[in-house]
């Protein structure tokens, strides 16, 4: 599986705002009804890249509530891989309906340090996090065979300065290594103090916010990128306010002079699930038109 054959294939960073489900499908799988609206709103929208949504729980407690050696947020044991699985028969289900998805992954040095260490198997954060990585290297494994067409791993505690850069790199090289499909990495917030650290990840495309931090374009314009590509954040996903498509054409068009139309995808600066719904839906939408327009002109 490869990425869709187009110019700016637009994708989304992960997850959707959670539908409520009801009656006795509900009771079966309370999160059904949430995944299939996640997948359906958007390919409505018309997203080329889909996820599942990630509609089960928050990006640590997806992953860190079914491993061994973890209770309740603390780190009580060796870390072991899951009894199944976590996200495979999600990703299968928009595999389905969509021929192109993306398999999401939150990062080992996030998961890390999300979790309190109350156990002398591990002297710090940067072992837990090794382990970690194994475990997440089976899940994406588990992932391509889906049919995934890229892997997201999800770092945004490189943002923080909390984890040691050169570290965190290394565990996402133990998650990344031997795919045979594109990895990105995706980190939020302004990347001034850590692009020379990303840029040696060992990952294909670079997902990044640039709408809600436009310095970051000119921080990344001016570097030498090698074959390395770029999630451009083209929609500001800390905000109920939806641009217009106007808006978006012109933050795309801009990404498009500096980087050039192969280099990028187009998605929202970070997920949306604390958005409504029907905002989440009108920004990938919008996001959508704006780069059809774009395209059309190219």
């Amino acid at each position: 599986m490869s990425l869709p054959p187009v110019l700016l294939p637009t994708t989304v960073v992960g997850s959707y705002p959670p539908v409520e489900g009801r009656g006795l499908r509900s009771l079966l799988d309370r999160h059904r009804t949430a995944l299939e609206t996640a997948v359906a709103d958007q390919l409505r929208a018309g997203i080329e890249i889909v996820s599942d949504g990630q509609v089960r729980a928050d990006m640590v407690a997806a992953f860190t509530g079914q491993l061994p050696g973890v209770r309740e947020g603390r780190v009580i044991g060796r870390i072991g891989p899951p009894a199944h699985p976590i996200t495979v028969e999600d990703v299968r289900y928009a595999r389905s309906k969509a021929p192109y998805v993306k398999g999401i992954l939150t990062g080992p040095t996030t998961l890390a340090h999300a979790l309190h260490l109350d156990t002398r198997v591990y002297r710090d954060k940067e072992e837990l996090a090794l382990d970690l990585a194994g475990v997440l290297a089976a899940e994406a494994r588990a992932l391509v065979w889906t049919g995934v067409c890229m892997i997201q791993i999800d770092e945004p505690i490189l943002s923080t300065g909390a984890a040691d850069p050169a570290a965190a790199a290394g565990a996402v090289g133990v998650v990344a290594e031997g795919l045979p499909v594109p990895v990105a990495l995706h980190a939020c917030g302004p990347i001034e103090g850590m692009i020379d650290a990303l840029l040696r990840y060992p990952v294909a495309i670079l997902d990044l916010e640039f709408a809600g931090h436009p310095g970051n374009l000119e921080v990344l314009g001016t570097r030498e990128l090698g074959e390395k590509r770029i999630g451009f954040g083209a929609v500001v996903s800390s905000s109920d306010e939806v641009e217009t498509v106007e808006t978006l054409r012109a933050r795309v068009e801009r990404g498009v002079e500096v980087f050039g139309p192969e280099r990028l995808l187009i998605d929202p600066d970070c997920g949306l699930r604390m958005r409504s719904r029907e905002t989440a839906f009108a920004k990938l939408s919008h996001m959508v038109e704006a780069v059809r327009a774009v395209r059309a002109g190219l």
